[in-house]
Formats: C-alpha cells, sequence, structure tokens
C-alpha cells in the first residue's frame, strides 16, 4: 500500500474553495498517517505568500489559515512551482515558514511513488 500522498492545486484566492479544500485534503491525509506533500502550481503559489490565508475559506466553513497552521507544524512539505512563483513575482523570502520553492523536476520524482490529488 503506498504512503505517499502529493496534492497538486493550482488556484488561489481565485477560487478560495477549491483552494482551501486541496489544504484540507493535505490535512486530513496527514492525520491519516500518509507521507504528504503539498505543491502548489500556478495562482496557487500565491497560497505560500506569508499573509495571504488569513481571510481564505471555503463554502464549508473551513480555515484556510488553520490547515496550513497544521501543514506547518507537522512539517509536511509546501512547495512552491520556481517559474510559476517567479511569473508571479513571489520570492523565496516572502514564503510561509516551511513552504519553499520546487521545479517541475521535483513534481515529478514526487508523483512517480505516490497517490496524486489534483485540485
Amino acid at each position: 500500500m503506498n504512503n505517499n500522498v502529493v496534492i497538486t492545486v493550482s488556484c488561489g484566492t481565485n477560487n478560495p474553495n477549491r483552494a482551501t479544500r486541496a489544504i484540507h485534503l493535505a490535512t486530513v491525509a496527514h492525520k491519516e498517517g500518509k507521507n504528504v506533500t503539498l505543491f502548489l502550481l500556478d495562482e496557487a503559489v500565491y497560497l505560500a505568500r506569508k499573509g495571504l490565508l488569513d481571510n481564505l475559506r471555503a463554502a464549508t466553513g473551513d480555515v484556510a489559515d488553520d490547515l496550513m497552521a497544521y501543514l506547518q507544524a507537522h512539517e509536511v512539505p509546501i512547495l512552491a512551482c520556481t517559474p510559476c512563483a517567479k511569473a508571479r513575482r513571489v520570492k523565496e523570502e516572502e514564503l510561509i515558514e516551511g513552504a519553499r520553492m520546487a521545479t517541475a523536476a521535483e513534481l515529478i520524482h514526487l508523483s512517480c511513488d505516490a497517490t496524486v490529488i489534483s485540485l
């Protein structure tokens, strides 16, 4: 049984429901004992920017900031696509604690040995 889960998300504040749901799924997977990585693509790189999640929530009431704080506290890797971030002028020093830039090659490497959930 595969114990690795990669959650990829490509939306940010432009779709708060999907963005929050991705962070929620990463939290649930971790609580289920999975080795989780959250990979942020396209608009989702903004989710790793300091201060952005303060008011982001899903229609279900889930609060993105609370969920992300859980991932950070449990050292779940939060990876922001490097070219996606650069195109949106998001710099590495602006990222939340526990987040870092990563390449597509790293996403492929992680995905080859994981269940991948895309939102």
